[in-house]
């Protein structure tokens, strides 16, 4: 396992980011399922195994303003195109710090290894633990680089009480580690208002290509 993407996810989450110098690392895969792109402030990371050169030369020959050529569609394509790999979407990538105590609300945790929430997790995370609510459930796991990733899901039923900010909590208090990850689609409003009302920081942009 390379740990250079955790170092530098790391650092981001203590406010320590690379340069903005509008320049862009580029990295080998912290290990054979993560692969993709972090665009910080003026400055992006690649992890990937594709040969660096290439992936410079790509993004030299990007069609957009440099600062943007790490995100562009059309270097993802060819990045997508070089590695047999494809993505879903860019999302927000957020980080809060680990709380102390209990979780703020009853939680059951589902240990069914072929419950769908469980199965479907497990394909992008490692150590997955997965809890229930009345209405929502939380899905906690190490993604890309170790890194511990929560996601949230709310009945539509139940929406607008609360719950949602609740579990994105519950997950700082049940994180192992010092802090959690979670990624939210820029465009699903509700779901970015709700990490960032549960103390979630906005730390960049994330590619992520999926193998297989």
């Amino acid at each position: 396992m390379n740990d250079e993407v955790a170092r530098i996810l790391a650092a981001a989450a203590r406010g320590q980011f690379p340069p903005p110098d509008g320049s862009t690392t580029v990295v080998p895969q912290p290990g054979p399922r993560d692969a993709g792109v972090l665009a910080f402030t003026a400055h992006s990371v690649v992890f990937t195994d594709a040969d660096p050169e290439w992936v410079r030369a790509q993004l030299a020959a990007t069609s957009s303003d440099p600062l943007a050529a790490s995100m562009n569609p059309g270097f993802l394509l060819a990045l997508m195109a070089r590695t047999g790999r494809h993505m879903n979407t860019i999302d927000l990538l957020t980080v809060a710090d680990a709380l102390p105590g209990p979780p703020p609300l009853e939680l059951r945790e589902i240990e069914d290894p072929a419950h769908p929430r469980v199965a479907r997790a497990l394909k992008f995370r490692d150590e997955v633990r997965v809890w229930a609510a009345d209405g929502g459930v939380l899905i906690l796991g190490r993604g890309v680089a170790g890194r511990w990733e929560a996601a949230i899901e709310v009945d539509e039923e139940v929406r607008h009480r609360g719950l949602g900010r609740a579990l994105a909590t519950a997950a700082r208090h049940l994180v192992p580690g010092e802090v959690v990850w979670a990624q939210q689609s820029p465009g699903n409003a509700r779901s970015v208002r709700v990490f960032q009302a549960a103390g979630y920081r906005p730390v960049a942009s994330e590619a992520l290509l999926i193998a297989g």
